[in-house]
């Protein structure tokens, strides 16, 4: 009964909350990721964490992730993910992130993910129905500063980076756990027809509703010192 009580006030306030009720369209999760992507451009340390990002294969983000917990966690948000070849941009394709937890814990807080994609492989894990992120893919803290050159190792095993932006910096946020699913709503909406992740992330993002974003992204990686 403890449990039941706890994850239904969790549930109370993950559902009541004004984040979750803000996203009403692709369009509002585009404007807000635009919205987010000027604020990491001021951060101090943009520069060294736009090194992760100039190597990667794809970006996800995700402009505001909602976590709760009072006894029971968790966590969601909505985000889109545009993929990188050759200098050229391809997508978007829109998915959740989800996740919980048990323990001692009590709030709610409200974050901002940046995920660098830095191989095939983690570009996978956003292809597919439902992922776990450090079962299914290798996902790690992202490296800023001096460690941010971690992030062109090739021997590196990670297959993502995740940042969040906390206290005017870039940090590493872990999401060890965390389940990816593809939104097949806001695919949906987004392109005007029911769309597989992959064949939406092989269309060039040439769409103006896109530009904007897709300007402040390469904007953001030519920061890289």
């Amino acid at each position: 009964m403890k449990k039941f009580l706890a994850l239904s006030l969790l549930l109370v306030f993950v559902l009541s909350s004004p984040v979750m009720a803000a996203y009403q369209s692709p369009a509002d999760i585009i404007n807000d990721s635009l919205s987010m992507l000027h604020e990491a451009g001021k951060l101090g340390d943009a520069k060294d964490m736009a090194k992760t990002l100039k190597t990667s294969y794809a970006i996800a983000l995700v402009p505001s992730m909602l976590k709760a917990g009072f006894v029971f966690g968790g966590e969601y948000g909505e985000g889109l993910i545009l993929q990188r070849k050759n200098g050229k941009w391809y997508g978007p394709s829109f998915y959740n992130i989800s996740g919980g937890s048990f323990g001692f814990q009590l709030g709610m807080q409200q974050v901002s993910l940046l995920m660098a994609v830095i191989n095939k492989k983690g570009v996978d894990a956003f292809l597919h129905s439902r992922t776990k992120l450090g079962g299914d893919v290798g996902i790690a803290v992202g490296p800023v500063g001096r460690r941010a050159e971690a992030a062109t190792d090739a021997r590196a095993r990670a297959s993502i980076y995740s940042y969040s932006i906390s206290k005017g910096l870039f940090a590493g946020v872990s999401l060890e756990g965390s389940v990816i699913s593809i939104s097949v709503k806001r695919n949906k909406e987004y392109w005007g027809k029911k769309i597989a992740a992959v064949d939406a992330l092989n269309i060039p993002a040439t769409d103006k509703r896109i530009q904007p974003l897709i300007k402040a992204l390469d904007e953001l990686i030519s920061m890289a010192k």
